[in-house]
């Protein structure tokens, strides 16, 4: 969430930002107006309960007669301070509801519009001329099928559509990208973390995504749980109700996880292949801290990201993603988006997101500043990066690394944890 005395001091910066994300600026005035409510609220019960106390501090030196109307008034103060407490919290309520319905403040540096409206940053790797080659790319599924790396229509009868299985050399290819990245993670000086899939609703409502994202998230009812979309969240809630100290700062972890989206809204869109499924595998680099040093170690997850996607030797480019497309956490959104050949565009395989302390006020995670004498508690900074989304990165392994005969290349980063393999090669029907 937002800081309060913020919205106070500049509700305008608060519009401006809700009308960049396309998202109702009514809201703000809501907001403002249930905030001095409380206050209102607040302050009233304080001068009651303070009178409260004055008068029962006069009852027994009160006279017989006096000591009457004291307790009299007494009664009627005792009504109006459990009114005046009732106002305080429905008003408290109320500012919190409105609160958690508000996005992050978008960075100014943030190009303004919808999904279609991102700006390219930088652009890395050579697109391959196929036809100068002298054959037809192939698409991931033909290709992963004819390996024996891929199965949707098993997928399908088992689980839906949507759903696949990795065979074979497709499930080898996995373990090996998750096992690279994490090798690089850990490098980095991330701590590697195995996170729950299931969370409590405070945590997923924590980091934001049972706003505008809340018709992807699986939720079973009966327990009360949350599939999570993606490890950022058992992350971002890992230090839930803590205070950590500044000089401790920066902790990273880097976390491997079963993913769930719903796709809801996604009907007819990318249903050929693993492009867009609903079950995935994902490590997430997760970031405390500062905000100081928020926007730096902002631009550290996107060199991460380009040096895995370097590594993989793929052609992408680099988008500041627009303000009506980011999620309700990021103040701003770097995406890496890798070429599809046999799509004839980019699309996105990597994500850096900087949460300043949206997602650290909601989960009340803080830092504690002891440097010069001080002894300073404040929000601390959250960020997330994507490493590997390990279907949409064999998509884009497969269909860059085809050879005219229908294997692949491997990666030279991904050849140690494949065993020394440089190709996968078409098994035999």
């Amino acid at each position: 969430m937002i800081d309060l005395r913020l919205l106070r001091e500049d509700p305008d910066r608060v519009r401006a930002s809700q009308r960049a994300r396309g998202e109702d600026v009514a809201l703000v005035d809501a907001l403002l107006s249930a905030d001095e409510r409380r206050r209102a609220s607040g302050v009233r019960f304080d001068e009651l309960r303070s009178e409260q106390k004055s008068i029962g501090k006069l009852i027994s030196k009160a006279s017989p007669e006096e000591k009457a109307e004291l307790l009299k008034k007494t009664g009627r103060l005792a009504t109006d301070v459990k009114a005046a407490d009732a106002e305080q919290h429905e008003a408290d309520e109320d500012a919190k509801k409105l609160l958690l319905q508000l996005g992050n403040l978008v960075h100014p540096d943030v190009p303004v519009g919808g999904e279609e409206d991102f700006v390219v940053l930088e652009t890395h790797g050579t697109i391959r001329d196929f036809g100068a080659e002298g054959f037809e790319p192939k698409d991931h599924l033909e290709l992963g099928e004819a390996l024996g790396a891929i199965d949707v229509e098993r997928g399908a009868k088992v689980s839906g559509s949507r759903f696949y299985y990795l065979t074979g050399v497709g499930a080898l290819l996995e373990l090996a990208l998750v096992n690279a990245a994490i090798a690089q993670a850990t490098e980095a000086g991330f701590v590697p973390m195995l996170t729950p899939a299931l969370v409590r609703p405070r945590a997923m409502e924590g980091t934001g995504f049972l706003g505008q994202a809340a018709e992807n998230v699986y939720h079973l009812e009966k327990d009360d749980f949350y599939l999570v979309g993606t490890s950022e969240v058992p992350l971002a809630a890992y230090h839930m109700d803590e205070i950590l100290d500044a000089d401790k700062l920066p902790l990273r972890y880097a976390g491997f996880s079963p993913c769930f989206r719903r796709e809801a809204g996604t009907y007819g869109k990318d249903t050929r292949g693993i492009f867009r499924v609903h079950q995935f595998d994902k490590v997430e680099m997760f970031s405390y801290v500062d905000p100081a040093d928020a926007e730096n170690e902002h631009q550290r997850l996107l060199d991460w990201e380009k040096q895995w996607l370097d590594g993989l030797e793929l052609p992408y480019q680099v988008i500041d993603v627009a303000s009506g497309d980011l999620g309700a956490s990021a103040s701003r959104k770097f995406d890496c988006e890798a070429w599809i050949p046999t799509q004839g565009k980019y699309r996105e395989l990597t994500s850096a997101s900087n949460c300043d302390g949206f997602q650290a006020r909601r989960l009340s995670v803080r830092m504690r500043d002891t440097s010069d004498g001080k002894n300073k508690v404040q929000p601390l900074a959250t960020l997330n990066g994507t490493l590997c989304a390990v279907p949409r990165t064999i998509v884009a392994i497969l269909e860059n690394h085809q050879l005219a005969d229908g294997s692949v290349r491997v990666p030279e980063v991904l050849r140690p944890y494949l065993g020394g393999r440089e190709l996968l090669e078409p098994v035999a029907k």
